[in-house]
């Protein structure tokens, strides 16, 4: 018997509800494709300040080198200005009060010395006179001066009210961070010196940097004889220790020598040393960017090698040469000092803190004025500041990293 066979039918669904437009209209198209895209600049500098260390030390550089700029407003008095009656003075704390029959008044000053004879040394010592009062003031007139040798000034940030025009005397002690041998003003000095120790690190890096990119760049881009005639210097120069290369080619400098001529020797010096390490960096990265897809295209389109090299390979790790230079500045400041200490670099009367650091030498004079190491405390604190703030930008320089 045959059966019947009924079609199945399945419940249909039910067709939906129209949408209804949104109340707030839909961005367009052009509206959306506005997506910001950061700069590496912007990228670099994100990171950066997320580096305390680095900020620290960029904000310390920062200051040290507005003292070396505005070096002679700083300064209270000349660099060789002295009083020969305050020999190893020590330094006097600033006061802000006096005790007057009135009450107590402001008045910024420091207080005088005395002389003393130890009766078991047999040496002259200085005591603080409370009797005598010193005061001081805010741009105040003191030395006359050119400020950046074109306008001239007379106005320091902090000196004694009392000045006799003779910018070689010291009149009125005033000697914040004591005095050395001659009765010169040890604070005074360092200032000048900042100028003269942070150039000389400036100057030097900006040599190195112009022969470790043209010398690293030709071994890197061109191999062959160049990379290696080149490569085989820099592993002669990088065999001889340093100061004993330092120490010869200082010696080598003319005594008769202008100290302009010789602060552009030492310069010259330290560059021709200090450039081997960017060359080898630089080389590095041009052996690994000439195959490029990037450096290929500029060739193609009928670029000339120069403007390959320096309009597309080189800012491509600009900001990696930019942490190289500014870790090596303290070692060119280190070597100043080092050479100068040994007085085989710069010399009186030009002041650095590696010349000011040659009144150290003798123990006896350290222990009757310690105050004279305020130099090295000085490169101790630009080292580290320059040496955080290359870390920083060293960090920095590789935005996605973690």
């Amino acid at each position: 018997m045959a059966t019947e066979v009924r079609p199945v039918t399945r419940d249909r669904k039910q067709p939906e509800a129209p949408i209804e437009p949104a109340s707030e209209p839909i961005e367009s198209q052009d509206s959306q494709s506005n997506i910001y895209v950061a700069s590496q600049g912007t990228l670099i500098w994100r990171k950066f300040r997320k580096h305390k260390l680095a900020m620290f030390g960029g904000v310390v550089t920062i200051l040290i080198y507005l003292v070396a700029l505005f070096a002679e407003f700083l300064a209270p008095f000349s660099p060789q200005a002295f009083a020969a009656n305050y020999t190893y003075a020590p330094p006097q704390p600033i006061g802000l009060f006096v005790q007057t029959e009135s009450g107590r008044e402001f008045l910024p000053h420091v207080k005088g010395y005395t002389v003393e004879i130890d009766s078991v040394a047999l040496r002259r010592t200085f005591v603080v006179d409370e009797s005598q009062i010193i005061p001081i003031s805010l741009f105040a007139k003191g030395t006359p001066y050119r400020l950046w040798g074109l306008i001239p000034m007379d106005r320091h940030l902090i000196a004694p009210t009392e000045f006799d025009g003779d910018p070689t005397r010291i009149v009125t002690p005033m000697y914040l961070m004591g005095a050395d041998r001659l009765g010169r003003d040890v604070l005074s000095r360092m200032i000048y010196g900042t100028r003269i120790s942070m150039s000389i690190g400036l100057v030097g890096v900006a040599v190195s940097f112009l022969l470790g990119i043209a010398l690293g760049g030709l071994s890197g881009y061109y191999g062959g004889t160049w990379d290696n005639i080149i490569q085989r210097v820099i592993e002669f120069l990088r065999s001889i220790p340093e100061i004993p290369l330092w120490m010869g080619l200082a010696a080598a400098l003319p005594s008769t020598w202008s100290p302009l001529r010789i602060y552009f020797g030492i310069t010259i010096i330290l560059s021709l040393i200090g450039w081997t390490g960017l060359a080898r960096v630089v080389r590095g990265r041009f052996l690994s960017l000439r195959t490029e897809d990037f450096v290929m295209s500029a060739r193609l389109d009928g670029n000339s090698e120069w403007r390959t090299i320096w309009v597309h390979m080189v800012p491509s790790f600009f900001s990696h040469i930019i942490a190289s230079l500014t870790l090596s500045i303290p070692g060119m400041i280190l070597a100043e000092t080092a050479l100068s200490f040994l007085g085989l670099g710069l010399r009186p009367p030009v002041v650095s803190w590696g010349v000011l650091l040659q009144e150290a030498q003798n123990i006896r004079s350290v222990a009757t004025a310690p105050w004279l190491l305020w130099p090295g405390l000085a490169v101790v604190t630009a080292v580290l500041a320059l040496n955080f703030l290359g870390d920083g930008l060293r960090d920095a320089a590789d935005p996605y990293g973690r």
